[in-house]
């Protein structure tokens, strides 16, 4: 019996956790597990009502559970980054999410905005660190309001934190067993305090992992060869900031962000699974937007607490209605509504 916590969050939030949970309920009858799951109201409402965020006793409950699916948070109502650290960040720290896990892969050539580019060609993972780095928060003003004013933002990355990313990043391109290839990306010629430990125990780490290949590439090189070559990467690991960038343009080679998901792994604790676009206000309550990712992020789930056969059931299906029954993967132009598609995904599971 597994425990799933949900957080259905804001705008349309809501509406993708429906039918990845309708998913959910689909996979367990067909392959035999059986769960559990609670709701918890961590949203931008919550939070304009009662001025609550996730507090340390959430925390503890949470805990308890194998894993949490997460449709977004983000209310225009709130000031930006207020839900974002009391939330998103809160959970991310306190339950030691350190690795973001990203696939990107291209599920249909029909949806890819890179000319002759087929689905072998877009198929790699982006290992994000998720727990130091300029997330950190750590930073001052000195003469705060003056024309002198300075802004100090501190980009905090420890051995601790770095190596335990590179070991599972090492380790998941064994795992994956594809290329095998890791490529490390940063911008050494500039950030060479940060970079500098970085390519360290980069280079350190891979003496352990002779079969896996490795090589480097700056940040800035690493869009463009997402845009020119994608299909030269298999994992790639990188910073939280980096991270963060890079794979909203994974996003959008893709498909978009219809059908990214994504993971904030503790490998030794509770993990996370969400959509990456955001709650998407101006949707909301149309069942016009594509609950795809969070379905995929269903899917991440399963695989993640040891459901492997359901989880890859879970994309099998997702791949097949995009390559035939969808028009397009963008809100509203689907060519069917948000539960039409939650419901072909059960038919084709």
């Amino acid at each position: 019996m597994y425990k799933i916590a949900v957080i259905p969050g804001d705008g349309t939030g809501p509406e993708v956790v429906r039918e990845g949970l309708k998913v959910m309920a689909a996979a367990s009858k067909k392959f035999g597990f059986e769960y559990e799951s609670r709701e918890f109201d961590f949203s931008g409402k919550r939070y304009l009502e009662t001025g609550k965020l996730v507090d340390d006793n959430d925390i503890i409950e949470l805990k308890k559970y194998n894993a949490i699916y997460l449709g977004a948070v983000g209310d225009p109502n709130v000031k930006p980054g207020i839900i974002e650290t009391g939330v998103l960040l809160k959970l991310r720290f306190a339950l030691d999410q350190y690795i973001n896990l990203r696939p990107v892969k291209l599920y249909s050539s029909s949806y890819c905005p890179l000319k002759d580019k087929r689905p072998e060609d877009i198929d790699f993972v982006v290992v994000r660190e998720n727990s130091e780095g300029l997330y950190k928060g750590m930073g001052e003003f000195k003469n705060k309001g003056t024309k002198d004013e300075v802004a100090l933002q501190v980009s905090y990355n420890t051995r601790k934190g770095v190596e335990r990313c590179l070991r599972y990043a090492f380790e998941y391109t064994r795992a994956r067993n594809k290329k095998k290839k890791l490529t490390l990306c940063g911008k050494t010629n500039v950030l060479t305090y940060a970079w500098d430990l970085w390519e360290r125990a980069f280079n350190e780490i891979a003496k352990e992992y002779p079969d896996v290949t490795t090589d480097y590439a700056h940040v800035d090189a690493t869009t463009m060869w997402f845009v020119k070559n994608p299909e030269w990467f298999d994992v790639i690991v990188t910073d939280n900031m980096f991270g963060d960038i890079i794979t909203d343009l994974g996003a959008m080679i893709q498909g978009g962000m219809g059908i990214a998901a994504g993971g904030n792994i503790n490998p030794e604790g509770v993990s996370m699974f969400e959509p990456i676009g955001g709650s998407a206000p101006k949707y909301t309550g149309q069942n016009v937007i594509n609950p795809l990712a969070a379905i995929c992020a269903v899917g991440m789930l399963l695989e993640n607490i040891g459901e492997a056969k359901a989880g890859k059931a879970v994309e099998a299906a997702v791949i097949k209605i995009v390559q035939t029954k969808l028009k397009s993967l963008a809100a509203g132009k689907m060519g069917y509504s948000t539960p039409e598609v939650g419901d072909l995904v059960v038919e084709n599971l």
